[in-house]
């Protein structure tokens, strides 16, 4: 797979129903069917930055999230793969904790009562960090794990109800909050693209946004039909990244990573082995210029 406050509560409650309604594949291709949700063509969007960001240059960047006014990073590549915690506006590391020996870190998501829940790709383990490790991260272990079967890639939670997991194809699989089990699968459709390729997710309370593996293209994605409403072009930070990167002597790989910042319409969003994270807004590609 690899190279080496109160309105997202009252939407949550809302879009728990909703996927309550539709859990399953049938019931979603039924609302598909009688026009309740209808494929269009996707908003063309691009990345408007606001603030450019160092980030550490050794990071095969698997998942990203703000929890708690910190950073989190799920590292990837065996031998090699950890969690996290930085300063959102510097970059700087606060902790870091390895994974077991033969894992290899994935998507990264809250979980329950303040934990956090860090996919792995093949060994079919999701481990758990308690809030109270995460206060001491750099001398704290896994809490526990979730089972699963299959490969795991992006995680992310639709505010109160399910996680959403992605495996690497078109595919989500929505999983219980409280076991991790299988709750629904959906196939994500977008009009005349493809969608293959699903990797690091994140949920804003209203879209799901997923990285499309070894392409320059976030989704964003209507969580209640699984159709995509619009397509981020990275292209432009990529190309900046890549130079950034030659100037210093170095390679970086594909685009990776993408953290919503609480309470505003802006996210972090970076790459493996980046020089940089990037503040950006997702902004009509017609009316923006994009970096």
């Amino acid at each position: 797979m690899r190279n080496l406050g109160l309105f997202r509560v009252l939407f949550g409650l809302g879009l728990a129903a909703a996927l309550s309604a539709c859990g399953s594949s049938t019931a979603s291709e039924q609302a598909r069917d009688d026009g309740t949700c209808e494929l269009g063509t996707p908003a063309k969007l691009v990345p408007e930055v606001v603030s450019k960001i160092p980030h550490q240059t050794d990071a095969y960047t698997q998942g990203l999230l703000i929890h708690e006014g910190r950073l989190y990073e799920s590292i990837g590549l065996y031998n090699e793969s950890e969690l996290r915690a930085l300063n959102p506006a510097t970059g700087e590391v606060l902790g870091q904790a390895a994974l077991p020996a033969g894992a290899f870190g994935e998507g990264l998501a809250e979980g329950l009562n303040g934990e956090l829940v860090q996919l792995t790709w093949k060994e079919e383990s999701a481990y758990r960090w308690s809030a109270q490790s995460l206060a001491n991260l750099s001398e704290a272990t896994p809490s526990g794990t979730f089972e699963y079967q299959g490969e795991g890639w992006g995680l992310t939670r639709l505010g109160a109800a399910d996680f959403v997991m992605t495996d690497g194809s078109a595919d989500v699989t929505l999983r219980s909050a409280k076991d991790f089990s299988v709750t629904g699968r959906h196939q994500v459709d977008r009009l005349n693209g493809p969608t293959g390729g699903l990797n690091e997710l994140e949920w804003d309370g209203e879209s799901v946004w997923a990285n499309r593996y070894q392409t320059d293209e976030i989704l964003q994605i209507d969580p209640e039909c699984w159709m995509v409403t619009g397509v981020v072009d990275m292209s432009g930070l990529h190309d900046e990244a890549v130079q950034d990167a030659s100037a210093a002597g170095s390679k970086i790989d594909v685009v990776n990573g993408i953290a919503q910042i609480p309470g505003t319409d802006r996210f972090l969003v970076t790459g493996k082995l980046w020089p940089s994270l990037y503040e950006v807004r997702f902004v009509d590609g017609s009316s923006a210029s994009a970096r």
